[in-house]
């Protein structure tokens, strides 16, 4: 039995996940996301992938954000010819996501040819039509069903939590031998959405460890929702949620329409910016199984989950341009999460500089990124190449993140019965991987490693 495991993503950094398991002689992909945030991580997404895409057997697919699903197109192009195992949720989703990924990387390009550019001629990771291509290969898998790779491996999808039709991954060799690909460990009692799965065995466990050196406030987060949009409206201000289209804004929109309810917010404008996020919410409401109690007695009654009163989807460029020129106070909900692209760029272009407004950030912020330069104090950042004070207040809701921190990673590890012979810790920024492997290791005594990019390990 020869077997390993090589990790071609998501080691030593956050993003751009992307596993290779071989079994004699078979090849499984786990994920294949691009990378984000700063230039060299970014130049990554144009290298030649550390395995030839032809070879590829079959791909698994955790879930629907692009740091797990945003190379695909590239790898098709390149000549996979297989298939893409996702949950339904997960298809339902790439199928908005990727061609709106392909048509802004178009329109980067032609703009980078535009206004000159480092390269000599900038190309789109993939095109729009590369990314309807890639569509085709998705297969539709149920969670806790069983289904047969190639060398006799068994998959099962277990819910993760995380957002809509995310998953872990089971993987179970003829020999009985048992490797679980983590992808992103969602939190409990979020709502919308179902609680993660716990496992009670693995003899090899891959696991994230984005925020696996801290831990999320504990305060409720509509509490700090209602409070930040309460005193900037009281200043006439405008607030500004950059949001991930994918999970962060239906939540969002969720404890909107709560505090609505309970009388707790004034009547505002409510502006989803975001066409993607406009699209992925009927997403939501075409996948009720993967809700949780809650949610499903809210369907019941016919109570819109994710539209607050006043809310107004901008569907155009023009529309929301118009929006840069309207006095507050009310709220924007735009993409993309991390300030890297997307309208929220405009609006923060027009509104950064003004002390009445506020940004808040309700997700995690690469290094890099725009959204991590302004969370990070500074004082000027440039936008569209343009020099922009930052005198808006700044806000910060780690309570809405939805990957799990350091106490909720390790209350899930502590259901296993016996440890796994190595745990493999991944999706991370070096701080947050070592503190997280320090912790496993005192408490629980398991054997960890954080791997190396383009890292090779037996699986015995």
């Amino acid at each position: 039995m020869h077997r390993s495991i090589e990790f071609c993503g998501a080691a030593q950094t956050v993003t751009g996940s992307c596993h290779l398991i071989e079994s004699n002689g078979k090849k499984i992909l786990v994920d294949c996301g691009i990378f984000q945030g700063n230039r060299e991580l970014r130049d990554r997404n144009y290298a030649p992938f550390p395995f030839d895409p032809a070879e590829i057997d079959v791909v698994v697919v955790t879930h629907a954000h692009q740091d797990h699903i945003g190379r695909l197109p590239k790898l098709v192009k390149e000549g996979f010819s297989g298939k893409f195992l996702a949950t339904k949720a997960t298809i339902g989703i790439a199928r908005i996501a990727l061609p709106d990924a392909g048509r802004i990387q178009e329109e980067d390009a032609r703009r980078a040819r535009k206004h000159g550019s480092r390269h000599a001629d900038p190309q789109p990771l993939f095109t729009e039509v590369e990314a309807y291509e890639a569509l085709k290969r998705f297969e539709p898998c149920s969670y806790e069903h069983e289904y047969s790779l190639p060398d006799g491996i068994k998959l099962n999808f277990q819910c993760a939590g995380h957002i809509l039709g995310s998953a872990y991954a089971e993987l179970t060799f003829r020999d009985g031998t048992k490797l679980v690909m983590g992808g992103d460990l969602g939190r409990f009692n979020t709502p919308i959405l179902r609680d993660p799965e716990y496992v009670d065995s693995a003899d090899y466990l891959v696991i994230e460890s984005t925020y696996g050196d801290r831990l999320h406030e504990r305060e409720d987060p509509m509490e700090e929702i209602a409070r930040i949009i309460n005193e900037t409206a009281d200043n006439g201000g405008v607030v500004l949620i950059p949001s991930f289209a994918i999970g962060r804004t239906q939540e969002i929109l969720y404890y909107l329409r709560k505090l609505q309810n309970a009388d707790r917010l004034p009547r505002l404008p409510i502006y989803i910016d975001s066409p993607m996020a406009s699209s992925i919410s009927e997403v939501y409401l075409r996948n009720p199984q993967e809700f949780d109690e809650e949610a499903k007695a809210a369907e019941d009654l016919k109570a819109s989950l994710t539209e607050p009163l006043g809310l107004q989807y901008v569907r155009d460029k023009e529309m929301s341009k118009a929006i840069n020129k309207q006095p507050g106070p009310f709220v924007v909900i735009a993409g993309s999460g991390m300030c890297n692209g997307g309208r929220i760029q405009h609006h923060l272009l027009h509104r950064l500089s003004d002390p009445k407004n506020t940004v808040l950030f309700t997700g995690y912020q690469a290094g890099g990124t725009l959204g991590r330069r302004i969370l990070d104090g500074e004082e000027y950042v440039s936008i569209f190449g343009t020099e922009v004070a930052v005198r808006a207040r700044v806000e910060r809701a780690n309570a809405l993140s939805a990957h799990a921190d350091q106490q909720e990673m390790m209350d899930w590890l502590g259901h296993f019965q016996a440890p796994p012979k190595k745990t493999f810790i991944v999706h991370g920024d070096p701080d947050a991987q070592q503190a997280l492997v320090a912790r496993i290791e005192s408490e629980l005594g398991w054997s960890c490693v954080i791997p190396a990019q383009a890292e090779r390990f037996a699986l015995p």
